[in-house]
């Protein structure tokens, strides 16, 4: 795995200094210059630090494309020195700064991925892994990149045994290397070995030993280190001396490289085959190099944090003092300001003195106005409608009582007398289903049959007063039009109640309503459904018959 490190390091290494070398200086950012020199010279740490100080004044310049190569940067560093969460929420915040509709950037793009596949395998999480290698493989347009990043998927279903999957792709991958002997060995031995895992009684002796020569031909040190730690796997529970002699060798390579990680895989094997004599002497060679490992990695894990908190440090002082400058520029502003306002409020209250004498005078205007109407209102629903009803009931009544007609007649005299006031001669408690069947029933005669239904006291339950008087002078003014104007024979009322609404359909067989007789006789009705928020409809169904509809709601 560390391999992998060194070669997209190397990768990013060649795109970026040509790319560098192509655009200039026009960003004139020398912090990132200095780190390109530094990551030449295999010094991570002082280019990481570099690339910190470059992406900061990128932003600055607002540059967002070489902050977010800064940030890949910064990435496959952390991966390389296993500080694998910072690594990747170096990744992942590069990939913010970086347009996925532009071909021109799909280089950093996959290699940013790829770094994501690598340090999310590390951390285990090999579902993520997949995806993240499929993403690299998507945006990735050079076919060595491409083997690259198919040999890290690969190697993430070995490590889940899906031994299928991880041929199918190891197979495309020795295809596509035909050319490159190096990459050829490579492919082969990595094919190889799943072969051998998938299917323990497969011999993998031959391809490994075929490999092996192709890299001794190329003098492919790298190479050479994986064809010796395969050789001396394979011949562990086998041949216990051509073991040892392979972990030799991969030691000897391991050293060569200069490469920790292999010279400790290189002692493990060396400890596990060789005699106590030297398995005690290796152990303690293997317990210092882990040691000074660890505490080197460690100490680097430590620094990259540590820059990047004293960067932001040193981001938050400036923003702290670019703030109190700020400050005191808005507390001037705010002293000018509030100086404004206050002679705004001064006109304005001016204004609004005006304004409110003015709104005064018309609100006067207006009540009188609708004092003149609530008397029209009550004279037209409670003196006219009461005579009409009145003069009905006379009418229709054969033999009439004196006394009683007296008695009616004094009660509308009353009436008109006190109308000045809120007069409660309506009953709109217990019995108001009654006292409306009676106003409907007075105004049936021998020509016109009134039928109810459903108007019983359990249907009121509920309803405001309000809506009950309201309702009352509704129908009364609805029956009084029809005695006026339908000439019907025959009325039906029907009530019912259903999820909090009230609807009551009137309907006669008379000549139906003009528009001249809605305009003049039923402009009070509406207004009288409209204050209780109900709503009301008139329909000519056939050419003598009329519908109402009223409805409101009650609860």
């Amino acid at each position: 795995m560390k391999y992998l490190y060194l070669f997209s390091f190397l990768l990013l290494l060649f795109y970026s200094c040509t790319d560098h070398t192509r655009k200039g200086k026009k960003e004139d950012n020398l912090f990132y210059d200095k780190a390109f020199e530094f990551r030449q010279k295999e010094m991570p740490d002082s280019a990481f630090l570099y690339f910190n100080k470059a992406k900061d004044l990128f932003l600055q310049q607002k540059d967002s494309l070489s902050a977010g190569k800064c940030l890949v940067n910064m990435g496959i560093i952390s991966a390389g020195k296993e500080d694998y969460f910072g690594a990747q929420e170096l990744s992942l915040n590069a990939m913010s700064y970086f347009d996925q509709k532009k071909e021109d950037q799909y280089f950093y793009i996959h290699s940013n991925y790829n770094n994501l596949g690598i340090v999310t395998s590390k951390l285990l999480n090999y579902t993520d892994a997949l995806k993240f290698y499929d993403a690299a493989i998507e945006f990735c347009k050079d076919s060595l990149a491409m083997r690259l990043y198919l040999n890290n998927k690969a190697t993430i279903y070995l490590k889940i045994a899906d031994y299928k999957a991880a041929l199918k792709i190891y197979n495309q991958i020795l295809k596509g290397a035909s050319k490159n002997k190096k990459q050829y060995a490579m492919a082969l031995t990595n094919i190889t070995f799943a072969r051998w895992q998938q299917n323990p009684n497969y011999n993998p002796l031959p391809d490994y030993l075929k490999a092996l020569r192709i890299r001794e031909q190329e003098k492919d040190l790298l190479g050479l280190n994986s064809s010796y730690f395969h050789l001396s796997d394979f011949y562990t529970k086998k041949r216990t001396d051509s073991a040892l002699f392979y972990a030799h060798k991969f030691y000897q390579v391991a050293t060569n490289l200069n490469s920790t990680d292999n010279r400790l895989g290189a002692l493990r094997r060396l400890i596990q085959l060789s005699s106590p004599k030297l398995t005690q002497q290796y152990f303690v060679t293997y317990q210092k190099l882990d040691d000074s490992l660890q505490n080197v990695r460690n100490a680097a894990k430590n620094q990259f944090a540590l820059i990047r908190y004293e960067t932001e440090k040193h981001k938050a002082d400036f923003l702290n003092a670019q703030a109190e400058n700020i400050q005191k520029q808005n507390n001037i502003q705010r002293k000018n300001f509030v100086v404004g306002i206050l002679a705004l409020f001064l006109l304005a209250g001016y204004w609004w003195y005006r304004k409110r004498k003015k709104g005064l005078q018309q609100e006067k205007e207006i009540e009188v106005k609708n004092t003149e109407i609530k008397y029209v209102k009550k004279i037209h629903d409670r003196v006219a409608n009461k005579v009409y009803q009145l003069m009905s009931e006379v009418d229709n009544t054969p033999k009439v009582n004196r006394d009683i007609l007296l008695d009616r007649l004094e009660i509308l005299y009353n009436i008109s007398r006190d109308i000045s006031y809120d007069s409660k001669e309506l009953n709109t408690g217990k019995n108001y289903d009654q006292e409306l069947s009676k106003m409907l029933k007075s105004y049936s005669c021998e020509t016109i049959e009134i039928f109810i239904i459903g108007n019983e006291e359990e249907l009121w339950e509920g309803v405001s007063p309000e809506a009950k008087t309201e309702v009352f002078y509704i129908i009364q003014e609805l029956m009084t039009n029809m005695k006026k104007h339908s000439q019907a024979e025959t009325v039906v009322l029907k009530f019912n109640r259903n999820e909090g609404m009230m609807h009551i359909s009137y309907s006669d067989n008379g000549v139906g309503m003009n528009d001249v007789i809605k305009k003049n006789g039923l402009t009070n009705t509406e207004n009288r459904i409209n204050s209780i928020q109900g709503t009301i409809t008139f329909e000519n169904t056939q050419e003598k018959e009329l519908e109402i509809q009223l409805s409101f709601p009650f609860s």
